[in-house]
């Protein structure tokens, strides 16, 4: 869960894991064992890797299946759209329902 976590956050931040290595002040080794589900991050890398990301420890270890989305610097219409999306996007998955 971790492994698959940290990998989908990184490609989707469009960082190799070089990068990511760099950022943290590791090995690409170590980053590379993490995603292969080898090793699992320390407590301060779980830490540094929510923050990096801009999720919470509680998603990265599968805790928690919710993700935030910070909307510092967006103007009030803009987070309305936000949330109108998000709300057509629920009913369009609702099963035997169309929008």
């Amino acid at each position: 869960m971790v492994a698959d976590r940290i990998r989908d956050l990184r490609e989707r931040s469009g960082m190799t894991q070089t990068e990511l290595a760099k950022q943290l002040g590791i090995t690409r080794s170590s980053v590379n064992a993490w995603e292969m589900g080898i090793s699992v991050p320390s407590t301060q890398y779980i830490v540094e890797l929510a923050c990096l990301f801009h999720v919470s420890t509680d998603y990265l270890l599968g805790v928690d299946t919710s993700a935030a989305v910070s909307v510092a610097g967006l103007s009030e219409k803009d987070v309305q759209l936000i949330h109108h999306i998000i709300h057509h996007l629920r009913e369009k998955s609702t099963p035997g329902e169309e929008t």
